[in-house]
């Protein structure tokens, strides 16, 4: 796979002037180290997160910036509609120049200058119905080969499409593929319309809160005139691929779910084993460092749990099954929970979002964000974690839209409100109704219903995300098939493509596309080649 121009570590390790944002991995000594009671968990320092704060780099200009590092993409095509310009604190207007970004929404690389092209990338707002809503998409396909398969990826809580840019290159080198990633409505450089819930009951609720993004998808699909991809969806985009694909079936042929959030019921439900909710959810997101995870020496994980291989990470399949055997058994009390701290509980009840400190704080809020992007890039090159980091920054400070659906999505702790181990056997396996119809105005006759496709789960080797609920999904998946296969026709047999499997990236933890980028992307390489094949045989 292709590499960035930097030498990673090596490079690092040589360059006399460092990040601020590598700190944490340098721990130098000498008379610019900084002490302090919150150095550790924020090391950006005061005069930096000022300067970043003052200087309030537009999203796009941030986008454009982290997007120059894809591998033979030099100069990013970045539209200016959204995310162009910013008011600094002192009133004044920053925006960017024509200079500054390439202002034509396609860029195309030659055979000259890239060895995989030619390839055209294209950078585009797409609007949708409604008052102000749009998404932000990135794309990039082979220029002079047909292509007939879509990749639609979509990122995580409070991200955004730039944090694939380990991917693009590597991916679009898939024959017969266009790959795109999109922001999520409300996040990353989409348009950010206001979010309310109208819904009074729970259920209701939660339902609602996930239309709000996949409603946008499938009418971005539409007037993209797409019908039939492979969805990616990395976390919180997991979670909203498959809600997806209940909602809206008969048009994917693969469903790639990377350390998805909101599988498991309860930190129990699934592996009774597993450490304390403080230990291996959400607030492993903010305190991981992932230099010690791609290299393997996470202090909390022990060196005996990283045996086993990739079929049967950790044992985790046998301790799925055991507990689900378990939670059956009605004598089997549930395990306690851990108390979650009491003003935790409150400002997620309140739906106060992380980013609204950031945006509350002023000139802390780059010195805030430092204290997640220091961890979370910190296996990274020092000049491509800079350029994540204002990336984040230049995210979590605009308005709050689409972040607020996280309380009615997911409870303190980061479990779901309505588990997707619950429903996922459903995939691949609803009734498709012709376009624009209701079920109720359709006779039977005319109904068909899905005959199941490939679901792939994704978890990294040092993975905060329960794995087990992987496996536990996996089983769900295959004892659907099971069941589908008992009662169908010979026919249906035959147009059976439904199967589950659970992979581990090694090297890597909760960001998967990223800790490990280049195992991540020749699995995918794999996996959309496997689905090529199998949608020619099925129009044969």
């Amino acid at each position: 796979m292709a590499t960035t121009t930097s030498g990673g570590d090596d490079d690092y390790k040589s360059k006399s002037q460092q990040s601020p944002l590598a700190s944490q991995r340098a721990k130098e000594s000498g008379p610019e180290k900084r002490t302090g009671r919150f150095t550790g968990y924020f090391p950006l320092g005061y005069k930096e997160g000022f300067s970043q704060w003052w200087a309030n780099i537009p999203a796009a200009a941030a986008e454009h910036n982290v997007l120059s590092y894809v591998p033979y993409l030099q100069k990013p095509p970045t539209h200016t509609q959204t995310g162009a310009s910013t008011t600094t604190p002192d009133g004044s207007k920053v925006s960017v120049a024509d200079s500054d970004l390439k202002r034509t929404s396609s860029e195309t690389t030659g055979t000259s200058t890239d060895p995989h092209g030619p390839r055209q990338w294209n950078s585009s707002l797409v609007k949708l119905s409604g008052k102000n809503r749009a998404l932000n998409e990135f794309s990039v396909e082979r220029v002079g080969e047909e292509y007939d398969q879509n990749l639609i990826m979509l990122h995580g809580y409070g991200a955004g499409l730039g944090f694939f840019y380990k991917n693009f290159e590597g991916l679009s080198r898939a024959p017969g593929w266009k790959v795109y990633a999109l922001d999520l409505l409300g996040m990353g450089r989409s348009s950010r319309p206001t979010f309310k819930i109208h819904a009074k009951d729970r259920q209701g609720s939660i339902t609602e809160a996930e239309n709000w993004f996949i409603d946008a998808l499938e009418e971005w699909r539409i007037q993209r005139k797409i019908d039939r991809f492979t969805l990616l969806g990395h976390s919180l985009g997991g979670y909203m691929a498959v809600a997806y694909a209940l909602k809206y079936p008969g048009h994917l042929n693969k469903l790639i779910l990377a350390s998805p959030v909101g599988i498991p019921e309860d930190p129990y439900a699934v592996n009774a084993s597993m450490p304390e909710p403080g230990e291996s959810t959400l607030g492993n997101e903010f305190s991981q460092d992932q230099d010690q995870t791609v290299n393997g020496i996470n202090p909390k994980i022990p060196d005996s749990l990283k045996t086993g291989d990739n079929n049967n990470f950790l044992n985790a399949r046998s301790k799925a099954q055991n507990e689900t055997s378990k939670a059956s058994d009605k004598n089997t009390p549930a395990a306690p929970r851990k108390p979650l701290p009491g003003w935790l509980t409150y400002l997620w009840d309140a739906n106060i979002s992380p980013f609204s400190f950031v945006r509350w704080s002023g000139p802390l809020g780059p010195r805030f964000v430092s204290g997640w992007t220091s961890r979370r890039f910190s296996h990274l090159p020092p000049e491509e974690a800079q350029a994540l980091h204002m990336y984040s920054y230049s995210l979590f400070k605009q308005r709050g839209s689409g972040e607020y659906a996280l309380s009615y999505i997911l409870a303190p702790g980061a479990f779901a409100r309505s588990p997707l181990i619950r429903r996922i056997q459903g995939v691949g396996r609803q009734m498709i109704t012709p376009s624009g119809a209701t079920t109720s105005s359709v006779a039977a006759a005319e109904q068909r219903r899905e005959t199941g496709y490939p679901v792939v789960l994704m978890y990294g080797e040092n993975d905060w995300m329960d794995i087990a609920g992987g496996y536990a999904a996996e089983q769900k998946l295959k004892e659907e098939k099971e069941k589908t296969l008992m009662k169908a026709s010979e026919e249906e047999s035959r147009k059976e493509g439904g199967e589950a499997r659970v992979l581990v990236i090694k090297k890597a933890g909760h960001h998967v596309y990223l800790d490990g980028w280049e195992e991540f992307n020749q699995v995918m390489l794999k996996e959309l080649e496997e689905t090529r094949r199998s949608e020619q045989s099925r129009k044969e």
